[in-house]
């Protein structure tokens, strides 16, 4: 009987020997890789908050928003690296435009009411 390999191991040997020779797979590799940095960051993040009794809702969901914002800059920004698509450009400093600005209107942000005790 012949086994399938699980997923994740076939993704490996084709990842392997795929040589890294094409600019747009690895752009996405790039840009997959910051996402799953800015997830494990933002898991982290969120998990501690869920430790600490006096972070609000508000809070939790501003310091994940900020975490999913970056990560939106990050492949944006290797796609205004990488690609030559105009249209692609377009929408890539688009986000980079407006996901910063909301990242500092969400660093800027702060509680109006303490939390409760």
């Amino acid at each position: 009987m012949i086994r399938a390999a699980p997923p994740i191991a076939l993704l490996l040997v084709l990842g392997a020997c795929d040589g890294g020779g094409d600019p747009v797979q690895q752009a996405l590799r790039e840009a997959s890789a910051a996402n799953q940095a800015a997830a494990t960051r933002t898991t982290a993040e969120m998990q501690a908050a869920a430790q600490t009794p006096d972070q609000t809702a508000d809070q939790a969901y501003v310091a994940k928003m900020i975490a999913n914002h970056e990560s939106a800059v990050a492949t944006a920004r290797v796609a205004l690296r990488d690609s030559r698509d105009p249209e692609i450009r377009r929408m890539a400093q688009s986000v980079v435009d407006a996901q910063t600005r909301e990242i500092a209107e969400l660093k800027a942000w702060a509680p109006t009411v303490a939390p409760a005790n």
